[in-house]
Parts: C-alpha cells; structure tokens; sequence
C-alpha cells in the first residue's frame, strides 16, 4: 500500500492582494501622497502659479485659480480617500489622468520645468528637473489606482473578500464601540 501524501491547501503567490488590509494600504497611500502634495502646494499658491505657467497651458487669467483649486481637490480627495468617501478614488483617478497627459505633453515639447507634483522647489523636482521620473511615478500610482478598483469589483466576485462601501478602520472602529 502506498503512503498517502497528506494533502496541502495551495494559496496562490499572490494571495494577500485579495486582504482587506493591502487595499487599505493603497488607499491609505494614495491618500498621503495626495495630501502631502496638496497641503504643499496650498502654503505657497502664487510659487505653484509660476510652476502651472511654466507648462504655457493655461491663460495667465486662470493660472491664479488653478493654483488654489488643484491642491485643494487633492487634498480634499486624498481626505475622502482615507474616509473611503464615495467618488474620492475617481477624483484621485481624474487628476492622476489628467497630470499624466500635462507631463506627456512636457515631454513631448522638452521642457525643463519643474513638474510642480510636490509643490515648487521639492527636493526630486530640484534634484532631478525632469518630466521623465514624474511620469513613471504617476504611472505607478495608476497602477494603486487599478488595484484599489480591481479589489472593489473583485470583492462581489472572489470568495474572501468581505467589503462594505463606506467601511473603513475608521467606521468599522466606531461600529464596535456601538
């Protein structure tokens, strides 16, 4: 008679992306990014007007405007994020859309600008001065952005995963103080 082999429950390699607890740190880090860059650029606006100008997209009239409301729908969406607030992971999908084809067309012409993500005069922005790092950055918060979307769809589909909209560490916390 042969042994039998006892039987081991395969988990695939990537198992923990389907945990509740990966998708909040993407959301959660998404969110700090959006925040910091946001909070950044709110403490000096009329430094982030030069940055915005520099792209030579906007008329100079509402070059002023977008200095304040750009930053302020970051962090605004970056809050919403931590809070899983409806509509907040489109926001964040909107701007990280629209900086990817703003630093596209940087690129595109060669312009050697600040690409203004962390407000004027951040560090990488100093140190490298390039659109190129920018783009690839913003390329990998897309890649967040898909996994934070993808686990939200894959939670109706996928045994495991148990997600509510609107539950966060937050309101989960006050629901077992109730």
């Amino acid at each position: 008679m042969m042994p039998t082999i006892p039987e081991i429950p395969f988990e695939p390699p990537l198992h923990w992306l389907r945990s509740v607890w990966a998708y909040r740190l993407a959301r959660l880090g998404l969110a700090i990014v959006f925040v910091y860059a946001g909070g950044i650029k709110l403490v000096d606006p009329q430094a982030f007007a030069v940055v915005i100008s520099g792209y030579g997209l906007l008329p100079a009239v509402l070059v002023g405007p977008a200095s304040i409301l750009l930053p302020v729908l970051e962090v605004l969406a970056g809050i919403g994020l931590i809070l899983d607030v409806r509509g907040s992971l489109g926001a964040i999908l909107g701007m990280t859309l629209m900086f990817l084809v703003v630093l596209a067309y940087g690129i595109w012409l060669g312009l050697d600008v600040d690409c203004g993500c962390y407000g004027p005069g951040d560090p990488e922005g100093v140190a490298f001065h390039g659109l190129r790092q920018a783009f690839v950055r913003d390329l990998m918060l897309l890649a967040m952005i898909a996994y934070a979307y993808w686990w939200r769809v894959a939670g109706a589909v996928l045994p495991g995963i148990r997600y509510r909209r609107g539950s966060s560490i937050f309101t989960e916390k006050l629901e077992q103080h109730r």
